[in-house]
């Protein structure tokens, strides 16, 4: 007997991973604000400080305010997305990159205080897709890098060194995606010149005269 089809459509395992990783996103936002009194804020990445360096797992799930969250919100999904194009792997990959080795260097390298966001995750999928362009030259990484340049190329404004922000947290966040990029590339093959055969072109003698 043929099983019929539901009429379901399941979203793919990277659709849902994103809608997860936002949703908790906004019930902690929610939970922080009106049950916990803004107490979880302090779990961010605070630099040098064996007491913060667990806040590289939970810094991109807390946010400041709610407009900090609502402006890494839609960056998120968009440039997500576009690295999740290419397969789940490449997106958990790019993800954890951004989250580990951004929020590692952001430890060990950044300026004092308490880095907390999604938007050095954000910095890491931008990166990764620059850096899939530029390390693979082929169509299949560079039509996502456009589009990413045309949407949101105006974010690099926000590496550089500005007051109340983690400037220090986009950049290496941005580094991870570019590493993970580097890691996954897979360069155009290139074209090996053929060897140059007389024969093919008529014949030469061992006097190098042309044969009549």
């Amino acid at each position: 007997m043929i099983d019929e089809p539901s009429g379901r459509s399941r979203l793919p395992p990277v659709a849902v991973f994103m809608i997860g990783a936002l949703a908790i996103m906004w019930f902690v936002e929610a939970a922080d604000t009106f049950i916990l009194g803004d107490r979880l804020q302090r779990n961010g990445i605070q630099p040098r400080r064996t007491a913060g360096l667990d806040g590289v797992l939970w810094a991109p799930f807390l946010h400041s305010t709610w407009s900090h969250l609502v402006s890494n919100t839609l960056p998120f999904a968009v440039l997500g997305g576009l690295v999740a194009v290419r397969g789940f792997n490449r997106w958990m990959a790019v993800s954890l990159s951004a989250i580990l080795i951004g929020g590692g260097l952001t430890w060990a390298l950044a300026g004092t205080g308490n880095h907390l966001g999604a938007s050095g995750v954000v910095f890491g999928y931008f990166g990764a897709l620059i850096g899939a362009a530029i390390f693979e030259r082929r169509p299949a990484s560079i039509a996502p890098a456009l589009v990413a340049i045309m949407l949101y190329g105006g974010i690099i404004v926000g590496l550089a060194p500005q007051e109340g922000v983690s400037w220090e947290g986009h950049l290496f966040g941005a580094i991870g995606g570019l590493v993970a990029s580097k890691m996954l590339s897979d360069p155009q093959p290139r074209r090996q010149t053929p060897e140059f055969d007389p024969a093919e072109f008529g014949g030469f003698d061992d006097f190098g005269e042309m044969e009549s």
